[in-house]
């Protein structure tokens, strides 16, 4: 990962992450934000009225799933801590200058490591739980840093190592989940039939919370979530480390002229990236959000809507926070959709609309300000020679 790589390889990226962060145009920002969520709000009324939908019936169907009652606020506060935890993770990326977006395959291995040592390891009590979780957050971590690896020796672009590595992840998953020897769960009954998923985590591998129901209950994820980002907003913000990963994001050959090792922290903030997605894959592991067991399917689009996530919130970890509350609220709002009549995909098409309502602004933004300052201007007068010239003729 040298610096002549980083500038060359991932400039495409580092340009668009540096549009994304908060400039001098501020408040023509906001205004052009607020008019495209006025036009994402349109657009999603028109395309739910085009598929035979009601918009106010299926605004009633979000808000009874995800908000309602106790149960709709317990259902979208699981969902918000892996998708903060994976948008936390992408912020950190981010501020190095780094595009990380294999946080689904990262969130898979995760999960797959953290199955593998919470069904192998006999320890007592709630040890079981925490070395699960840190055994995700471990394997997230190295598997992100294989691209960092890639990167350094191969000269491998960093978005595209990520991205086809998810791939790899999820095949490797589906392996795991479907082979006796590996994770697949025990034969039930005489017929032998076991399916593709693991057996189910033993009861102190699971991670428990505050509430019952039919009060809102309040798992330990959350927690560890909110931690997360507020301790990476004080870290990056607050901290010398903090100060050169941010360098190194907005310029890797000044930062390298001033002492910051360019190869070692960009390849660190990338497996940390992945460790905070591999946290979340254990946690959907441990929390009641899953069925505490390993399956094909348990990353569920919790990487790719956590990277969004992070892209909304301008890769602002404390911004994150509401933003990752108002994802989880589409996620588990969108599963009574079916009972409007509307397809559930639609609500990937409004997560997209409010993804590019927040995210086009800024780039916009840099993009007239850019026009504006090409204008030509007048051409200086050549009769008005300064007198030190005219002193030198």
């Amino acid at each position: 990962m040298s610096a002549a790589s980083l500038t060359n390889g991932d400039d495409l990226a580092r340009r668009f992450l540096a549009r994304l962060r908060p400039g001098r145009d501020g408040w023509m920002t906001a205004g052009l934000t607020a008019v495209l969520l006025a036009v994402a709000a349109g657009a999603s009324a028109l395309l739910l009225v085009l598929t035979g939908g009601s918009p106010s019936a299926s605004a009633d169907a979000i808000w009874t799933g995800s908000l309602a009652d106790a149960t709709g606020w317990t259902t979208t506060l699981l969902n918000t801590a892996p998708l903060l935890l994976v948008a936390v993770g992408a912020c950190i990326c981010a501020s190095a200058g780094t595009f990380n977006i294999g946080q689904e395959g990262q969130v898979l291995i995760g999960g797959l490591v953290g199955a593998w040592v919470g069904l192998r390891l006999a320890l007592p009590g709630p040890t079981l739980v925490v070395v699960v979780l840190i055994a995700a957050a471990v394997g997230g971590g190295a598997w992100a840093a294989l691209s960092a690896l890639m990167l350094r020796f191969r000269g491998v672009n960093v978005p595209v190592s990520t991205l086809l590595m998810t791939f790899l992840a999820i095949q490797l998953v589906t392996f795991a989940v479907s082979t006796p020897w590996f994770l697949q769960e025990s034969a039930q009954g005489s017929s032998g039939i076991a399916d593709a998923a693991s057996n189910p985590l033993p009861a102190n591998a699971r991670l428990g919370g505050f509430g019952q129901y039919p009060s809102v209950q309040l798992n330990v994820g959350l927690f560890i979530a909110l931690v997360a980002a507020v301790g990476v907003a004080v870290v990056l913000t607050r901290s010398r480390w903090g100060f050169r990963v941010r360098m190194l994001g907005l310029n890797p050959l000044t930062a390298k002229h001033t002492g910051v090792r360019v190869a070692a922290l960009g390849g660190f903030t990338l497996a940390l990236s992945g460790a905070l997605a591999g946290l979340a894959g254990g946690l959907l592991l441990v929390s009641p959000v899953g069925t505490n067991r390993l399956q094909a399917g348990l990353s569920d689009n919790f990487g790719w809507d956590g990277l969004l996530v992070a892209l909304v919130a301008r890769n602002r970890p404390l911004v994150a926070i509401p933003v990752s509350l108002v994802f989880a609220v589409l996620r588990a709002g969108g599963d009574f959709l079916s009972a409007t009549g509307v397809p559930y995909y639609l609500v990937d098409v409004v997560k997209a609309l409010l993804v590019l309502a927040f995210v086009a602004p800024p780039v916009l933004v840099d993009l007239f300000r850019r026009r504006r300052g090409a204008t030509p201007q007048a051409a200086p007068d050549l009769s008005v020679v300064p007198t030190k010239v005219k002193a030198a003729a």
